[in-house]
C-alpha cells in the first residue's frame, strides 16, 4: 500500500533539516510477514534493540529526535502500525489491541528480533501492553509513556462510542489536513517550539484514514486493564512515563495506572502529549537506561 501524498507543509524552512535527517538517517525500510502482507519502519543504530511503537495520530518518523539520541547506543526500530505508512492493514474492520500485537510478534520474528525494549507512546502503550499481557516473549522491558487506556470497559464503553462518533466525524469533516493544523495546540505544551509543531503537523498529514479508522475503534473498543487481569502486566518488568503537561493522557491518570498495576510513575518535565517529540533527549535517556536493566529516574 502506497502512502497518501502530504497535504502542502506549511513550515517547509522548520522542516527541512529535520526531512534531510530521516531520509539519511532513520530510513523507511520494509519486511514481508508472510500472506502478501508487510510491514514499514524506520531504523538505525546497532546493538541491544529498541522496538518504538506509535500513537493513533502518527508514525514512525515522529520518532526521528528521539531515535538519533539513541542510534550509538542500540539498534532503533519505529514501526508503522497496520494500516499506517506502507503497512498492510488488518483484516477486521473493528480490531482489538490484541490484533495490533499478533502483527507485531509477525514484524519481530520476521526481522529476527528475540529480545528487545518495548516503548509503547499512546495507542502504542495499548499495544504494547496487549503483546506483554498476550504472552509473547521477544520483550525484555517495558516502557509506556503517556499511555492511552481505552474505553472498551463496561464502566467506559457508553463514552467510548460517543468518542469514535466524534473522531470519525472530524475526520470525515475537517479531513487529515484538519486535523493536522489543529493537533498541535493538544499534543504539544504551550512552551513548545516552531519545530516541534511543524514536526506534529508533518508526521499526521501522512494519516492513511483507513488505518486510522481502525485505530479509533481499537482504542474505543478496547482498553488496557483487559491485558493486566490481576493487576500486572506479567514477568517483564514495566515503567510508566508521562509529559507533566500532558492534556490528553493526564498524569493524574497516568499515575493511577502505574498504582494500579504496581508499576514506577515518573513525569517527563516540560512535554505535553508528544513528549518524545517536545523533549526527545530526556525520553531518549528513560529509554537508555532500560538497557542495562536500571530504572531511570527523570531529575
Amino acid at each position: 500500500m502506497t502512502p497518501h501524498a502530504p497535504a502542502s507543509v506549511t513550515c517547509a524552512e522548520t522542516l527541512r533539516d529535520s526531512l534531510s535527517l530521516l531520509e539519511g538517517r532513520f530510513s523507511e525500510s520494509t519486511v514481508d510477514i508472510g500472506n502478501g502482507k508487510i510491514v514499514s519502519y524506520r531504523s538505525c543504530g546497532r546493538g541491544p534493540v529498541i522496538v518504538l511503537l506509535h500513537g493513533i495520530s502518527s508514525g514512525a518518523a515522529s520518532w526521528l529526535q528521539c531515535a538519533l539520541r539513541l542510534e550509538q547506543d542500540a539498534q532503533v526500530i519505529a514501526w508503522n502500525a497496520p494500516g499506517y505508512g506502507r503497512s498492510t492493514s488488518l483484516p477486521q474492520m473493528q480490531p482489538t489491541a490484541a490484533d495490533y500485537a499478533e502483527r507485531l510478534e509477525q514484524f519481530l520474528e520476521a526481522l529476527g528480533i528475540t529480545n528487545c525494549v518495548l516503548v509503547g507512546h499512546s495507542l502504542g502503550a495499548m499495544m504494547a501492553s496487549a503483546y506483554v499481557g498476550k504472552g509473547y516473549k521477544r520483550a525484555s522491558r517495558l516502557l509506556l509513556i503517556s499511555p492511552a487506556q481505552g474505553y472498551g470497559s463496561e464502566a467506559k464503553r457508553e463514552r467510548g462510542l460517543k468518542i469514535a462518533q466524534e473522531r470519525l466525524d472530524v475526520l470525515r469533516t475537517i479531513g487529515v489536513e484538519g486535523m493536522a493544523e489543529r493537533s498541535p495546540a493538544r499534543m504539544l505544551s504551550a512552551q513548545a517550539g516552531d519545530a516541534e509543531r511543524a514536526w506534529v503537523r508533518w508526521n499526521i498529514q501522512w494519516l492513511n484514514p483507513a488505518g486510522y479508522t481502525q485505530a479509533v475503534h481499537m482504542l474505543c473498543g478496547d482498553h488496557l486493564r483487559a491485558y493486566a487481569p490481576r493487576d500486572s502486566l506479567g514477568d517483564v518488568p514495566a515503567t510508566v512515563y508521562c509529559g507533566a503537561e500532558d492534556v490528553v493522557t493526564t498524569p493524574d491518570h497516568s499515575r493511577e495506572l502505574a498504582w494500579n498495576l504496581n508499576l514506577p510513575f515518573h513525569l517527563i518535565d516540560n512535554a505535553g502529549h508528544a513528549c518524545y517529540i517536545e523533549q526527545p533527549g530526556a525520553v531518549a535517556a528513560a529509554i537508555r537506561h532500560q538497557l542495562s536493566g536500571h530504572l531511570y529516574k527523570l531529575s
